[in-house]
């Protein structure tokens, strides 16, 4: 299909002029509105206001301008209905071959803080997903581009067939329109329910339809397995939080099980201010440590289990010099991620560790919503919660025992409470104020993940005794706490809530531990 005539609308203007003057080459008439008519002809090309077309003028502040049946019979007519073709000319309606429309910039403008709903609304394009819709209904007639990305794979085909658009370049730009009016819509519905009020926050409840939108950012290495196939989507139509920021400096593609492993890492490290390091295997906590510099954590988080270290993913929340490449000398991992990176750093990462997915990516929980939607896919369905942003309340803290622990013992224990929230349930985490000590994580009862944090930490050579314990759930018996306790761990912090929170109790003052309940569990399935 021969382009003669385009209509150019854009907001976005970056590459419109070139895009034209190419058009303009080709003998194409140009029709245009506003803005873009005014940088088109300052730029010395020819163009035809759609006001000239319609015989109306834009009004109401540009709300109204191509809305119109001689833009729209324009672009709607079938080439092969002989009676559509009798009616543009009955009516003096120029056909129109190409549209060019950059819809106004909705996702940017909500996603500014200061943003009111006055703003909002006032970037709800009306026209341009008209006739962006228009077009793609009628591509067998009509080429429709929505983005300045399509511009060059557009120009090369009309180079290549001296000014024409065939229908395999004219069915993906209509499927490509199509699903970004979809994305567009989308944006504006969830935020009118979050600000107006039509869907309750998602701490309270879900909307009865969820519609999830997402961006191919990456194509995997494999899936879970090498036999499967596996991309990375992130969310459309919001900024770019969590590992939809990051940015790979070096190594090998990624994996599925990588990324899932990479998330649990960031979660983790986002639980603390303090410089941080935490070690991630098969999505648990093999080790977590604070230091005075992200180099004395990482040698305290590799000392938690330096064996399950290897082909894991480390992670630290400060721009990560020399020290830590030293403490990881000869170490595989999978991936290694920071905020940040001294460039003598990264330069000796990139000879020494060829194989190391190294990235940078933000490490502040300030700058995650405060409302954060999370969905889990299972068979026929869709599980969606509010992610566990939750930290521990100190006035919420409830001492069950008769000795209350000390200020040492408080610090470890909110930093087990903290570590143990990221581990698989059952989860029992035996800490220093600064170390993970032990992990039981994962098993079908408690006192099992209990025996596991004991075993693990003796094998390694960490001692047990004056560590304290984390359990992410109540201990439905004793048996747990008495196996710690056994071991050496002076206090506990669990959840409380148990039949039997009087045995357990008992239990801690026989031994002299302290324990304090925090009325909230952290089940991780």
């Amino acid at each position: 299909m021969r382009i003669r005539r385009a209509l150019i609308s854009v907001h976005d203007k970056t590459g419109v002029v070139e895009l034209a003057k190419a058009l303009s080459r080709f003998g194409v008439e140009i029709l245009s509105t506003g803005g873009t008519a005014k940088l088109l002809r300052d730029s010395g090309l020819a163009v035809r206001d759609v006001a000239e077309v319609t015989g109306f003028p834009e009004m109401m502040h540009g709300r109204v301008k191509t809305l119109h049946p001689r833009i729209h019979g324009g672009i709607l007519a079938r080439r092969d209905v002989p009676q559509h073709l009798e009616e543009l000319d009955k009516h003096g309606i120029p056909p129109i071959d190409l549209v060019v429309v950059a819809l106004y910039p909705f996702e940017e403008t909500i996603a500014k803080p200061e943003v009111t709903l006055a703003d909002a609304i006032e970037q709800i394009d009306v026209g341009g997903p008209t006739m962006i819709r228009a077009a793609a209904k009628n591509h067998a007639s009509v080429a429709v581009v929505t983005d300045r990305s399509q511009y060059g794979t557009v120009l090369a085909e009309l180079e290549a067939t001296g000014g024409r658009l065939g229908d395999a370049m004219r069915s993906r730009l209509a499927l490509e329109a199509f699903t970004r009016t979809a994305a567009y819509d989308r944006a504006i519905a969830l935020y009118l329910g979050r600000t107006a009020g039509a869907i309750e926050p998602a701490t309270t409840e879900f909307p009865a339809v969820v519609s999830l939108e997402g961006e191919r950012q990456l194509r995997l290495k494999y899936g879970e397995n090498p036999h499967q196939v596996a991309a990375f989507y992130r969310f459309a139509g919001g900024p770019a939080i969590g590992l939809a920021a990051m940015r790979q400096l070096h190594g090998p593609e990624l994996g599925y099980n990588n990324l899932l492993d990479f998330s649990a890492a960031l979660g983790l490290l986002l639980e603390f201010d303090e410089p941080a390091a935490v070690v991630i295997k098969h999505t648990n906590p093999c080790g977590a440590a604070l230091g005075n510099s992200v180099g004395a954590a990482v040698a305290r988080a590799k000392a938690s289990d330096p064996v399950s270290i290897y082909g894991g993913i480390v992670g630290v929340n400060r721009v990560l010099d020399m020290t830590v490449v030293r403490e990881l000398a000869g170490i595989f991992v999978e991936i290694l991620f920071a905020p940040g990176f001294h460039r003598d750093a990264l330069e000796e990462l990139a000879r020494t560790k060829k194989k190391c997915r190294v990235f940078e990516v933000p490490c502040d929980r300030r700058a995650l919503p405060a409302r954060l939607p999370e969905y889990r896919s299972v068979l026929g369905g869709l599980l969606a919660q509010s992610t566990d942003q939750a930290d521990l309340d100190p006035s919420a803290l409830k001492v069950v025992s008769k000795r209350a622990p000390s200020e040492a013992e408080m610090h470890a224990l909110r930093f087990a409470w903290r570590v143990a929230k990221h581990a698989k349930s059952n989860a029992i985490v035996l800490t220093t104020r600064d170390q993970v000590v032990g992990v039981g994580a994962g098993q079908m009862n408690r006192v099992d993940s209990a025996r596991l944090a004991v075993m693990r930490a003796r094998e390694v050579g960490l001692a047990v005794e004056g560590s304290v314990c984390g359990s992410d759930a109540f201990f439905p018996f004793r048996d747990g706490l008495d196996v710690v306790a056994a071991a050496g761990a002076t206090a506990a912090i669990q959840p409380g809530g148990s039949l039997r929170d009087e045995d357990v109790i008992a239990a801690a003052d026989e031994h002299g531990m302290a324990m304090v309940f925090t009325g909230m569990r952290h089940f991780r399935h």
